[in-house]
This record gives structure tokens, C-alpha cells and sequence, in this order.
């Protein structure tokens, strides 16, 4: 799978090996939860800093089953340099044609008290050949999501990918900011699902979801 550009920084404890693929010490590996896809619509995950070495982030699951997907680590990206990624070529085919991002952002009134564009010059119109688009994912809590966009005003120009009526979640390792709220990894799969216009090639990314959210919760302390 090409991950292009990637930069994974994932920090195991001296005292633990790591697996060299998914990155995690030995005893958490997820790699029996890869459920390899080719997908269509190229996904670009820009992921703040602070998601990188947690252990509940569903992002890393969701590069790894996915051929064509790539991982950028930060919060403020140099304008120039967010631009030439977002437009690059796919990261399969460096030679083809510039693809066309689309963010995947919820339209709501907390982005307009801080001013974020919410016109509907911005929301993304549908029925596009899906291999000419890449998939935009900002990983990170909601709050730090939102000033990821605030301090990246290119991609509040986007063009804008909010889902509506979603099922619910089945992050239970991981507090909502709202009831309605997904994981990277479900957002991103009822996107694909939706611009590809095929939720059955998908369905193995949430089957791959419950697996690690199973794993995880062993990890967790009982609740009381």
C-alpha cells in the first residue's frame, strides 16, 4: 500500500518492542484487524500532533486498510505547501492529473461564531467520478478540528462533505464532544461509502472497527 508523503511518529516504550508495520508496541498490534480496500476516492488524513501516539485514534487502522491514503502530521500547515498537497496527483499515480479535495466537515452554527466559511459556495456537489477526488480527514478531537480549520484558511475554500442521519457510532472507548459524533475511521468509510456509491465494498472497514474498539476496551479499566 503507498502511504506517499506519511510521516508516522508513533512512540512505543523502550522497554516494549513495536510492530513495524501498524507501529504500536507488540502487546496492542492491530494488524489482524487490516482489511486491505481499493478505494477509489484517494483519502488524505492531516492529523494533529497530539492524535499521533494515542492508542484510541482509529486513524492509523483506516491508512492501513485503505491502498490509497496518506497520513500529514500537523495543526498549522504552510499555506504553499497544504495547497500542493491537497492538488497533487494521486500518490498511485504521480503521473495522472491533480485530484480534487473535498473536505469532510460537518456544517454547523459553532463554525460560524468563529468564523468559518459555510456558504453553500463551499458545500461539495455530488455525482463526480469518484477517482478524481481525494477525501480530506482532519484527525483530531473536535475542538482542536475546528482550529486546525480555523488556522488553515485553505481549507476552509474547500469544497464541503457534511453527512446527515448517520447510524451510531461504535466508539465506546472514546467520549463523544456530541451524541452524533464519529471516529475518523466511520466518518471516512460512510463518506467512501457515499461518493463511491457502494456501501458493501465498505462494510469490512466497520467490521475492522468493532475488532479494534474490542481490543482496545481490554486495555481500559472496568467501568464502575
Amino acid at each position: 500500500m503507498s502511504t506517499g508523503n506519511a510521516k508516522f511518529i508513533f512512540h512505543a516504550s523502550l522497554s516494549r518492542q513495536a510492530c513495524a508495520q501498524c507501529q504500536r508496541p507488540l502487546t496492542n498490534c492491530i494488524c489482524r484487524w487490516i482489511k486491505p480496500i481499493a478505494n477509489l476516492v484517494e483519502v488524505l488524513i492531516l492529523q494533529h500532533p497530539m492524535e499521533v501516539n494515542n492508542a484510541k485514534g482509529s486513524a492509523r487502522l483506516l491508512d492501513l486498510c485503505l491502498q490509497a491514503s496518506q497520513i500529514i502530521i500537523g495543526e498549522n500547515f504552510a499555506a504553499d505547501e497544504l495547497l500542493s498537497v491537497l492538488h497533487a496527483p494521486s500518490c498511485q499515480n504521480p503521473g495522472s492529473y491533480a485530484l480534487q479535495p473535498v473536505l469532510l466537515y460537518p456544517d454547523t452554527g459553532e463554525n460560524q461564531a468563529i468564523d468559518l466559511v459555510t456558504s453553500t459556495e463551499t458545500r461539495f456537489q455530488e455525482n463526480q467520478d469518484p477517482r478524481g477526488l481525494r477525501l480530506v480527514i482532519l484527525d483530531a478531537t473536535w475542538r482542536k478540528s475546528r482550529k486546525m480549520l480555523y488556522l488553515n484558511p485553505v481549507l476552509q475554500t474547500l469544497p464541503r462533505l457534511s453527512l446527515t442521519a448517520m447510524p451510531a457510532s461504535h466508539y465506546r472507548i472514546r467520549k463523544a464532544h456530541k451524541p452524533d459524533q464519529l471516529s475518523s475511521l466511520e466518518a471516512s468509510t460512510y463518506a467512501l461509502m457515499r461518493l463511491e456509491n457502494d456501501e458493501e465494498k465498505y462494510l469490512p472497514l466497520l467490521e475492522a472497527f468493532d475488532g479494534f474498539v474490542e481490543q482496545q476496551m481490554q486495555f481500559m479499566p472496568p467501568r464502575k
